[in-house]
């Protein structure tokens, strides 16, 4: 029996637990005779704890032990690393002694018997520092940049350096040329649930309820800071409010309630506070880069030089692919990239959806456009003239592109045909009108899982596999890999995830959660059919466990990513140089499908985070002591339902039968990653004013 549910625009199947209440998130798994702990940050950016007057707050009422590196334990911090560490440095050892490296940083926890007391004691408790001015500025004098240390290696997945050809001296010699600097700001990822872990203890074994978007990498990371066996720590999280990379990583504060909950022989609850986010739990990295575009007269590209500096913590380095894409998005004989990291007096960065991508196809889709009025030739047009055959940076072919494609259909939705090519020429009323397309790419990245079926005696299924679900629908979508295999209903069939003890998946991020995942359900739903076919099992469940991962000589032979076309209208005030995006279409080639609902939302998303890149999201620093400015919802500003306008998401049809055996590609991100270019190019469009730096404000448009 074939259910063909794959492709199919289903809606979620935990959507009613979701909108009820039932679907608990981890700062709902309280827990009996529970305690609750709350932070104090560092409020000076550079120095030393010199005091800590914990007396008087250990007397006030229900003050259970307020926890410094003084008391704290030692804890061995043995080494761990996983794909989504930092390549090198040492993670922070929270409580460990008495440096301060950013502010905001750990250096005591309250523990009380209710929220109230911990928040109040938290907020008497008196420290004292010796402080220095940190260095928290890119542009600082005192900043160095440094060659990652990761990107030094030979066959380092993501080069600092790369050429192929001359393309410093192809540059010089180009009869048509750009070259400028462009500036993205400090982003902070603001997901609707904070980070929030439960801790409790049963003798040597440790329970972490926990928001992570990586559930077995959380339970080796506690295990080796707090050298206990893995099998001894067990990480639950079945659902997650959104995260966009924040929990990617396990930040101290669920160090310091496991630390918590051990000292004081109770579980506790600790919730960062949205301020706390702002500087505890990473960010998208401030960025400098310089793009260099040489070309003919009739636009063909002979030269690309990307230059890339991100900023990254003094005692680890953060490394993206921020120069990735321009080595293959584009045909030309030379290339040429640099990527440096510049070491601050900041908490590491962290992947933001996009990582790397995201903001170097800024600068590289911004100059295509600033190419493109200066040849004279339509933006899309000049594209197409340097489309590429094959990958010119891996020298190979891509097992499928459809970038054009992608271009075709989304301009014929929104109606570029219509744009009027000079800038100011287009208005409604007073208001200037502008339209702005952008290409965008991600790699279609894939990672060994494994998962579980079992066949049950009344006719249903149940799968189960150690992944995460931030809000794309991995629930559903899983669902429907497993029904469609096993021949069910989709109602007949239950998935789960979330648990450290449910077969290993890689992290719920890279865009690659649907390739991975799903290929290990339906590798364990064949795997479990089989047994089945072997004969009667006396009425007890049939079960399976078996792994998914790709070829290695396939990927070997193929460049995989999923392409994108984005299309962008804003509406920008002559008189005030109030910006509002109108409208926007994406166009994506993703490969296969498996939910056209979802992933319609995931585009929509996508462009929603695009917008704020481009024009609202900006983390200010104080150069004094690097306090986060605006750490709170009032002056960090978000696109809210009444700036989100019509946006639509289309899909190019593609097969794909080298990126895994379902063919989908990577699909969360990519509709981030061109919607800031396109909102950029829009706005030059309509004002004649070509912003480079994120987000552009009111001042960049009325000055300059």
């Amino acid at each position: 029996m074939t259910t063909n549910v794959i492709g199919k625009p289903l809606p979620r199947v935990d959507g009613r637990a979701k909108v009820t209440g039932v679907a608990r998130y981890a700062a709902d798994f309280n827990q009996p005779s529970q305690a609750y702990a709350v932070v104090a940050g560092a409020t000076v950016g550079l120095g030393r704890v010199t005091g800590i007057d914990a007396a008087p707050v250990e007397k006030m009422p229900g003050v259970i032990a307020v926890i410094t590196h003084r008391n704290a334990p030692r804890l061995p911090y043995a080494p761990h690393k996983s794909y989504i560490d930092p390549a090198t440095g040492e993670r922070l050892h929270v409580l460990q002694e008495d440096h301060v490296r950013f502010y905001g940083q750990p250096v005591a926890i309250v523990v009380a018997d209710t929220l109230e007391q911990a928040e109040r004691a938290a907020a008497a408790l008196r420290i004292s520092y010796t402080a220095e001015r940190p260095i928290i500025d890119p542009a600082d004098a005192k900043a160095r940049p440094v060659v990652p240390e990761a990107g030094k290696q030979p066959d380092a997945r993501l080069p600092a350096d790369t050429a192929r050809g001359n393309a410093n001296s192809a540059l010089a010699d180009a009869p048509v040329r750009v070259d400028e600097i462009y500036e993205i700001a400090r982003e902070n990822h603001s997901p609707m649930e904070p980070h929030a872990t439960v801790a409790a203890w049963n003798g040597n074994r440790l329970t972490l309820w926990s928001k992570s978007q990586f559930v077995v990498n959380e339970q080796a990371e506690v295990a080796a800071v707090f050298g206990l066996p893995s099998e001894n720590v067990q990480v639950i999280c079945p659902f997650i409010g959104g995260a966009f990379g924040t929990t990617l990583r396990t930040w101290p504060h669920v160090t310091l309630a496991a630390m918590a909950a051990r000292q004081v022989g109770r579980p506790v609850k600790l919730v960062l506070t949205r301020k706390q986010m702002f500087f505890m739990t990473g960010h998208r990295p401030r960025t400098l880069q310089r793009m260099a575009l040489g070309a003919t007269a009739d636009g063909k590209l002979t030269s690309i030089v990307h230059e890339g500096t991100g900023e990254t913590s003094r005692y680890e380095e953060f490394m993206e692919a921020l120069t990735s894409v321009t080595t293959f998005l584009y045909s030309t004989p030379n290339v040429r990239t640099r990527y440096r990291l510049l070491p601050l007096d900041i908490g590491t960065p962290n992947h933001m959806r996009g990582p790397g991508e995201a903001s170097g196809v800024f600068a590289l889709e911004c100059a295509v456009d600033e190419l493109s009025y200066k040849l004279g030739i339509d933006s899309i047009d000049l594209r197409r003239r340097n489309e590429p055959a094959i990958d010119e940076g891996e020298n190979k072919p891509f097992s499928s592109r459809s970038l054009m494609k992608c271009h075709d259909l989304a301009a014929e939705r929104f109606g570029w045909s219509r744009r009027l090519p000079e800038p100011r020429s287009m208005r409604d009323g007073r208001l200037l009108v502008g339209m702005g397309v952008a290409s965008a790419s991600y790699p279609a990245f894939h990672a060994p899982a494994s998962a579980r079926a079992r066949l049950l005696a009344d006719g249903t299924a149940e799968v189960e596999v150690a992944a995460s679900d931030m809000g794309p629908g991995t629930y559903t979508s899983m669902t429907q890999v497993a029904a469609e295999t096993l021949g069910l209903p989709i109602e007949r069939v239950r998935f789960s995830l979330g648990r450290s003890d449910y077969p290993p998946a890689p992290s719920h991020g890279g865009s690659w959660t649907m390739a991975s995942v799903g290929s290990a359900v339906r590798a364990a739903c064949m795997a479990v059919q089989e047994e089945a076919a072997k004969g009667p099992q006396d009425g007890r469940p049939i079960e399976a466990t078996a792994s998914a991962q790709r070829d290695p000589d396939v990927a070997a032979r193929f460049s995989m990513h999923s392409f994108g076309a984005v299309f962008a209208e804003v509406a920008v005030d002559p008189d005030v140089g109030t910006i509002r995006l109108r409208r926007a279409v994406g166009a994506y080639g993703i490969g296969r499908v498996v939910n056209p609902r979802l992933a319609r939302s995931q585009c929509i998303g996508g462009m929603i985070g695009g917008m704020g890149m481009a024009l609202m999201e900006r983390t200010v620093l104080d150069p004094r002591d690097g306090r986060p400015v605006n750490a709170h919802m009032a002056d960090y500003l978000l696109p809210v339902n009444l700036d989100v306008p019509q946006l639509e998401a289309h899909f190019v049809e593609e097969l794909d039968p080298h990126v895994n055996a379902l063919g989908v590609k990577g699909l969360g991100e990519i509709a981030l990653v061109g919607m800031a270019p396109a909102i950029a190019n829009a706005v030059f469009h309509a004002t004649g004013k070509r912003v480079r730096t994120l987000p552009i404000r009111i001042e960049d448009v009325l000055t300059g």
